[in-house]
């Protein structure tokens, strides 16, 4: 069962992986990052991407119809895609307040987004957190 380096550092031989962050989306709290990030600095990205996560998570209307307790995350992953690149932020499901994603920046030339989802799905299942 990886941690967090071992994670990011799995996303990273993704094709087409850029860059890739464990994040906590209630403060905006990069807890690892590893690669480039869009903007230059990965605690900037990290708040930025919290802000996009919170917003799904906190909203019913992504909330999943067969989670009526709400003991898992609201959403499983966001894709975001601009010309260049996708951001795909996976949600991971833990022991304690399920808080955290991790966001995997692709280049849009050489990466898979429907792999690189599948792929981060698991790697948020297999992820050993504290």
């Amino acid at each position: 069962m990886p941690g967090i380096d071992e994670c990011l550092l799995e996303a990273m031989r993704l094709p087409g992986a850029r860059g890739a962050a464990l994040v906590d989306w209630t403060s905006g709290l990069a807890l690892g990052t590893v690669g480039e990030s869009p903007g230059g600095d990965h605690e900037t990205t990290a708040a930025e991407a919290a802000e996009l996560a919170r917003l799904a998570a906190e909203h019913g209307a992504f909330a999943s119809a067969d989670d009526p307790a709400g003991e898992r995350p609201p959403v499983e992953d966001l894709i975001v895609s601009n010309r260049d690149s996708y951001h795909l932020l996976r949600f991971v499901d833990t022991s304690f307040d399920s808080s955290v994603f991790l966001h995997l920046w692709l280049a849009r030339a050489e990466g898979n987004l429907a792999l690189a989802r599948i792929r981060l799905g698991e790697m948020a299942e297999r992820l050993v957190l504290g």
